[in-house]
């Protein structure tokens, strides 16, 4: 039995360092667990270093006092527009990667590759503009107070001038996990977290808020230079070739037709986040704060969720690439069954710890308290969050961004919001009426996407 019990151990270690090595693999053939175990590892390492962006930001901008704490939450509640565009055009570019890297078609997986990059230079362009102008109307918008908008307004300024590498991060991250190569995309976000998390106190400390938002931009523009270094040095399945950086139209169409439901899905998701954010804003800056807080929690604990789910879209997408459907989806049922067991345990940690865990990231009471009311509530569903992004991104891994974008709409726009809005306002719940509502919302979201996912339409998309 010892020998038994140290054989496995040996064996995990040996995935898991494979896992982390870099070292190209075909995920088309052999088992499916250890496809799956050598893809989720790095994805779920990298989506934990996504969620300590946030984390770190709040836990030291908190340090400030609740306004500078407001300003940010607002601010980031706006810039999930941007993620929502760098996440769909990511989407798309990982998944017609992956079906080139299926086909065994390197030469065309890197042609797309860098079709995807000419188009986030265009939209980048013209974020970087807009919201730099615009920043001190942002935050009124918000409904930030005007203490908030004083305090906050070069933050906003300089988080959006600086989105060119918010894009990049995000899209040739998705880049590297459709090509299989999930550890570089792991690897830049450790980089860019490892220089956020040095030098935010620094600069808080000599520039207050602003210097919050200097280290952020170059944690991350640090993380996009080690993508670069990787795609032109030539070892990379991926590889950025002067020849590729002529527009090619036929490609860039099939991109965009992929990437604007992809970018409509999650717009859909974030701006009714926003709407959300909003209606807290009712209820005063401690609640704002607090609703903020725990959502970064909340984040911190569900990006590793969804790294397995990436895991699965990868699969999905090469599988499919190879004219094997029956494993693209044998691998989201096993990935759906790890996520499960994940968000279980998670979902345990926060109805017996929220109070410690939220007091680390910010003590004062009021928003303490706020803090922990969301998080137990909307753990509640937290099974359901983890078994949903796996379909969502099945779906989109198989290029079927479609189907995702119209549950979102239905699940979001026509009900969550307006229960959030009818429970917490007219009927005097307060917050609590926006955290129920959001439970409910995902765990509708996850009951349609597995009636569709079972229908098997998405086996036969095309890209």
């Amino acid at each position: 039995m010892a020998n038994q019990n140290t054989t496995s151990i040996r064996t995990i270690y040996l995935y898991f360092k494979k896992a982390l090595s870099g070292e190209e693999h075909d995920y088309t053939a052999g088992s499916i667990r250890k496809a799956v175990f050598l893809l989720a590892i790095p994805m779920i390492l990298e989506m934990c270093m996504e969620s300590v962006f946030a984390v770190v930001d709040i836990f030291f901008v908190g340090r400030i006092g609740k306004d500078a704490v407001a300003a940010v939450a607002l601010t980031e509640s706006v810039l999930a527009l941007v993620y929502s565009l760098a996440i769909g055009l990511s989407m798309a570019g990982s998944a017609m990667v992956a079906r080139r890297i299926g086909e065994k078609n390197r030469e065309e997986a890197s042609r797309t590759a860098v079709q995807a990059i000419l188009i986030a230079l265009g939209m980048t362009t013209v974020i970087s503009l807009a919201g730099s102008a615009f920043s001190k109307d942002i935050l009124r918008w918000m409904g930030g107070s005007g203490e908030v908008v004083e305090t906050g307004s070069v933050y906003t300024r300089i988080i959006f001038g600086s989105s060119i590498v918010i894009m990049m991060l995000f899209l040739v991250n998705g880049i590297f996990r459709g090509a299989g190569n999930a550890s570089v995309a792991m690897w830049s976000l450790w980089i860019a977290n490892g220089f956020n998390i040095l030098l935010c106190p620094v600069l808080i400390h000599f520039y207050g808020l602003r210097g919050a938002a200097i280290a952020t931009s170059i944690g991350r523009g640090t993380g996009v230079c080690f993508q670069l270094y990787h795609l032109l040095n030539g070892n990379s399945a991926i590889r950025l070739v002067r020849r590729y950086f002529k527009p090619d139209w036929q490609i860039i169409r099939n991109m965009l037709r992929v990437a604007w439901t992809g970018t409509v899905q999650f717009l859909i998701g974030s701006a009714s986040w926003i709407v959300m954010a909003r209606i807290i804003a009712h209820f005063g800056s401690e609640a704002i704060a607090g609703y903020q807080v725990a959502i970064r929690i909340l984040i911190f604990f569900l990006l590793p969720a969804w790294g397995m789910s990436n895991a699965a879209a990868t699969l999905v997408g090469q599988n499919l690439g190879a004219g094997q459907p029956s494993r693209a989806e044998e691998s989201v049922w096993t990935a759906a069954r790890y996520n499960a067991a994940f968000m279980i345990f998670v979902s345990l940690l926060f109805l017996f710890a929220s109070g410690p865990i939220v007091q680390f990231m910010n003590p004062e009471q009021g928003v303490e308290r706020i803090a922990v009311e969301t998080l137990r509530i909307v753990s509640m569903g937290y099974i359901f969050y983890g078994v949903g992004m796996v379909l969502i991104n099945a779906f989109n891994g198989a290029g079927d961004t479609r189907t995702p974008t119209i549950i979102n709409l239905f699940c979001f726009w026509a009900f969550q919001i307006p229960v959030a809005y009818s429970i917490s306002i007219p009927l005097g719940l307060g917050p609590q009426g926006v955290f129920y509502a959001i439970v409910t919302a995902e765990t509708a979201i996850t009951i349609t996407a597995f009636i569709l996912f079972r229908k098997g339409k998405w086996k036969k998309v095309k890209i």
